[in-house]
């Protein structure tokens, strides 16, 4: 049994074997008392060694970090905070930790020096908590895309077209590091290569998520995406995982009411059952909280932040009137925003936050950007010069999700392609399913990071992936 079946059972002198990885180890008159965690719930079970119950000899070898098996009775806890305990009559240590090396002593570590034992860094308490609710968002992802009928499709993981126009991508080739081959004008000639062309890892699995809308209806992809954008800050991350839905018929009104309904099931999902690992990790916000000046505070507490989401109707209001708002207010005439405001600009993350934190105080999607600053795939709006994009604002966060109608006009797609500067004949196929049947349809993208970063409380993405991908960085 796990131990958080265990702790949940009523003690009738059971006799158990628990199985984990030892926390700490006390030693009291004659008596010792091991903190043992096997990872399935944030909190330990106590196991309680009597004087002779278990040979010197391996009771020296229980020291933090070891793995072991302790085999006992369970009976009620005599200490505070837990309701159980294991009267222990022995123990076989499956996995001895030098405590004059293992560097997960019971003290606090910095999450910088967590980064750089991505190897141990699960075992403690925050990351475990995180792991877990990682796991209960992913699930809660597959939960509400199948109770709503739709289909779950595999996106190529390796491809020749650039979904966003970006150009930031990591190329894929079997072609030798030192003298490829060369075509007539010296450069690396792909058709040799594996493929025979040049290929990438993809940005999104958004353009073939449509062509599966084009004919099962509603679709979703969830999986690895990867950017080679050389960017060191705490919201990017080389490889993160997407969630992209994409739905026929579905226009912009029906991408945003998807797109609410989705988040607030997902966060609510995560509060009805991480509720242990959210409460560690708000205990473990509100220690942070202390340590920063008044003005950088969060006003809400994680839970409070939670709720804020799944129990607000999320405001709509269109980019043009959000710059209107932004232009009108005190931290603006005041000088206090970073960075100008005019129609036209990409929003940053202060002018976002501002809108949800403190102007309507509940999460905002912006919809209608200006068409210079999205995506070529984005429907034009009747006036030319904006599209029917949408971008979903959290607090704390900013934006979470960048969403659309597609276009699905022919002639307005390929005149956008060719404005952007996308070669026709690399996307041709996308473009293709515009003159066979075409129908509105429209999607959005969700960086689970970015979620996962949000339910946790965390402020540096890289500590809600296991296993960071950054610049210079891919040592696990």
């Amino acid at each position: 049994m796990q131990i958080k079946e265990i702790l949940s059972l009523s003690p009738s002198n059971q006799s158990l074997i628990i199985k984990g990885w030892v926390r700490t180890k006390r030693v009291s008159a004659n008596v010792a008392f091991i903190a043992l965690n096997d990872g399935s719930t944030i909190h330990n079970i106590q196991g309680v060694v009597s004087d002779g119950a278990v040979s010197e000899e391996t009771l020296k070898l229980v020291t933090t970090g070891a793995c072991i098996a302790m085999t006992g009775t369970l009976i009620p806890s005599q200490g505070q905070g837990q309701s159980v305990e294991l009267q222990v009559n022995s123990i076989e240590v499956y996995g001895i930790a030098d405590p004059e090396k293992y560097p997960l002593q019971p003290k606090k570590h910095s999450l910088e020096f967590l980064r750089e034992i991505a190897h141990l860094r699960p075992r403690t308490n925050t990351f475990s908590a995180i792991l877990r609710v990682r796991h209960a968002l992913a699930y809660a992802v597959h939960t509400y895309f199948n109770q709503n009928q739709f289909f779950y499709l595999h996106t190529p993981i390796i491809t020749g077209s650039d979904a966003e126009g970006a150009g930031e991508m990591f190329r894929v080739t079997t072609l030798p590091a030192t003298n490829p081959p060369l075509t007539e004008d010296g450069k690396v000639d792909f058709k040799e290569d594996f493929f025979g062309k040049e290929t990438n890892l993809t940005v999104s699995g958004q353009l073939e998520g449509e062509l599966g809308a084009m004919a099962l209806s509603k679709v979703y992809t969830f999986g690895p995406t990867f950017r080679a954008e050389n960017s060191n800050t705490t919201r990017h991350l080389a490889e993160f995982w997407m969630i992209e839905p994409e739905v026929a018929f579905n226009e912009l009104e029906d991408n945003m009411n998807l797109a609410e309904d989705f988040t607030k099931f997902c966060i609510k999902y995560a509060l009805d059952h991480c509720a242990d690992d959210i409460a560690f990790l708000e205990k473990r916000l509100l220690d942070e909280e202390k340590t920063k000046k008044k003005e950088e505070q969060s006003e809400l507490s994680l839970t409070e932040k939670l709720r804020f989401v799944t129990e607000n109707d999320f405001e709509r209001i269109t980019y043009t009137e959000a710059i209107n708002i932004l232009l009108q207010s005190k931290t603006h005439k005041q000088g206090k925003f970073q960075y100008p405001v005019e129609w036209g600009i990409d929003l940053q993350s202060e002018h976002e936050r501002w809108l949800v934190e403190k102007h309507f105080k509940k999460p905002v999607i912006l919809t209608n950007y200006p068409k210079d600053i999205k995506a070529f795939y984005m429907k034009l709006d009747e006036d030319g010069k904006t599209v029917r994009a949408m971008d979903v604002l959290f607090p704390g966060i900013g934006e979470i999700i960048g969403g659309s109608q597609r276009e699905d006009d022919y002639e307005k797609l390929l005149q956008r392609t060719k404005e952007v500067g996308i070669e026709e004949e690399s996307i041709w196929w996308y473009l293709e399913t515009r003159k066979f049947g075409s129908a509105p349809h429209a999607g959005f993208g969700l960086g689970f990071e970015r979620l996962v970063l949000f339910v946790t409380g965390m402020s540096n993405i890289r500590d809600v992936i296991p296993f960071p991908r950054t610049p210079k960085t891919a040592e696990f």
